[in-house]
């Protein structure tokens, strides 16, 4: 009997991918979940039953919460990536993560296939296979959401009349949830004009009282251009992280509607909840703003584009990654200090930063006042021969 290891979310997708597998195709089905911050213990329980009701052989919960920071978050904030200066690459960093867990997990299992609910129009579909053809490339991918072209309507019948219980009226939006941040999609976003309904957000059952909150302001500090701490109280990089994600979720902050290019072509829009990355990484580039150099500001914005895309388009395992990578890691020896922001309901304001390196406490100048490292007249020669070059097209096109 063939042996198939399904990526596992217990949602709508990959539970019938489950029952269709195991009881329809008569494999011997393995399933597995990779935690990345974003299930609790009765989430992930749930979703353990879910997988027996679906008549799976074994279910596998593999945390890899820690592997997603080091190895893709931390340079997410050095790098200030937003996709089109929006959307944090919630899902983008998390697949990648858990597709490498997946492929190294069906190798030591002995999985001879291994599938996942991707549909044939979104972006999970390229990132799934690219890292399992490039890691386990003996192993048979299979997509039955894809190959069958499945409705969601078709696959909630498909599951009823098997009996396997669930609210599936939950699953007119489709909800992925980690540490960097929750994406939400449904019918709305199929649309280029309607919002996403309020109670359609993730967290909306947690913070009712979200427009009753009192302002606040909110500390965040760096080491070398890791997270560390919050109001002064260390904490590792995940633990700020998950922090951030609490109190900015009281506040209703981090919600957005992101347009982009899909991997594939078309256009896509998708609602996300993401109080934590938004944060962090606003915060982060204030303070490199007042501790790097112009031209490392400069260099960085380029390289930020491109360490997004790539990892958008599930290209984390090019080598051109590691090179940005390295730059990046470079860059934040200086970025040391702690930044103010201040909270309100769905909004936040970063106010400033304290820095021991901070490059406007230069004894150099002030700016718009004074300066004692040059005079008037050098001033007056630098813009001189700065005009040259203007001066020059200038002449040319009298």
């Amino acid at each position: 009997m063939d042996k198939v290891l399904l990526a596992f979310s217990g949602g709508l997708d990959t539970s019938f991918c489950a029952r269709y597998l195991a009881v329809d195709k008569h494999m011997d089905v393995h399933t597995v979940i990779v935690q990345t911050g974003g299930f609790s213990k009765a989430d992930l329980d749930a979703i353990a039953e879910r997988a027996q009701q679906c008549s799976v052989s074994s279910h596998t919960v593999l945390d890899r919460t820690q592997e997603l920071y080091d190895q893709v978050l931390r340079f997410c904030i050095a790098g200030n990536v937003l996709k089109n200066g929006t959307y944090p690459l919630s899902v983008s960093a998390e697949r990648i993560v858990q597709a490498m867990a997946i492929a190294q997990h069906a190798q030591s299992i002995g999985a001879t296939h291994v599938a996942h609910g991707s549909t044939g129009a979104g972006n999970d579909q390229i990132r799934f296979d690219v890292v399992l053809r490039a890691l386990c490339p003996n192993i048979t991918v299979l997509t039955p959401i894809r190959d069958l072209a499945l409705s969601r309507d078709q696959e909630i019948a498909y599951l009823r009349d098997n009996g396997v219980d669930g609210d599936w009226t939950k699953a007119a939006y489709s909800v992925n949830q980690g540490i960097w941040g929750t994406t939400i999609g449904g019918r709305e976003t199929l649309t280029s004009h309607e919002p996403l309904p309020d109670d359609a957000w993730f967290t909306a059952q947690y913070n009712v009282t979200a427009p009753q909150l009192p302002p606040r302001e909110c500390r965040i500090g760096f080491a070398k251009g890791e997270p560390c701490s919050v109001d002064g109280q260390n904490m590792s990089a995940i633990e700020v992280i998950q922090y951030l994600n609490q109190i900015g979720s009281e506040y209703q902050i981090g919600r957005g509607m992101h347009v982009g290019d899909t991997i594939i072509g078309i256009k896509g829009r998708v609602a996300f909840e993401a109080p934590a990355a938004l944060m962090t990484i606003h915060a982060h580039h204030l303070l490199e703003k007042h501790t790097l150099s112009r031209w490392q500001l400069n260099l960085k914005d380029q390289m930020s584009t491109w360490y997004g895309q790539l990892l958008h388009e599930g290209q984390f395992l090019d080598p051109a990654m590691r090179s940005m990578e390295q730059f990046f890691a470079h860059t934040q020896e200086s970025v040391t200090g702690e930044v103010t922001l201040r909270l309100e309901h769905r909004r936040y304001d970063v106010l400033g930063v304290r820095s021991p390196n901070d490059l406007m406490q230069s004894s150099f100048a002030t700016y718009g006042e004074e300066n004692h490292a040059w005079t008037g007249a050098d001033a007056k020669g630098y813009a001189v021969i700065a005009s040259i070059p203007s001066r020059l097209q200038q002449n040319k096109n009298s």
